[in-house]
């Protein structure tokens, strides 16, 4: 059932939000900075950890997983409404920021395939 999940995902949306906007108030900014983002960090966090803890239920994995899936559609529709010729005459603090994002981003791919590797058991 769909619904199981909804609750941790609320959660994690509210709180990363929160913190997204603190994060805006602190760069003097008025406006989220990263709360989807955070949102998806804490509930990345909590699911692993409520399966280590053998505390997630099937039906709450599927729930989760089902909003999962429609998360990447909503991000695109979210990232559509953003103004980006605005951005781009911000200067270019805007765009080497997203120059690093998408660089950090990259290289931080490799890092993860290997600690996955790692952490895996020995085939053979």
């Amino acid at each position: 059932m769909i619904i199981y999940g909804t609750a941790l995902l609320s959660i994690c949306l509210l709180l990363g939000l929160t913190m997204g906007r603190m994060l805006g108030n602190l760069a003097g900014v008025d406006a989220d900075i990263g709360g989807v983002g955070i949102s998806m960090l804490l509930l990345i966090i909590s699911c692993d950890y409520l399966q280590r803890s053998g505390r997630m239920k099937p039906p709450t994995e599927a729930g989760i997983a089902f909003w999962g899936s429609i998360y990447i559609p909503i991000v695109v529709a979210m990232a559509a409404s953003q103004n980006v010729l605005a951005a781009l005459q911000g200067g270019a603090v805007a765009l080497l920021a997203g120059t690093l994002t998408v660089g950090a981003s990259f290289a931080l791919v490799g890092f993860f395939v290997k600690a996955g590797n790692s952490n895996s058991p020995a085939k053979g």
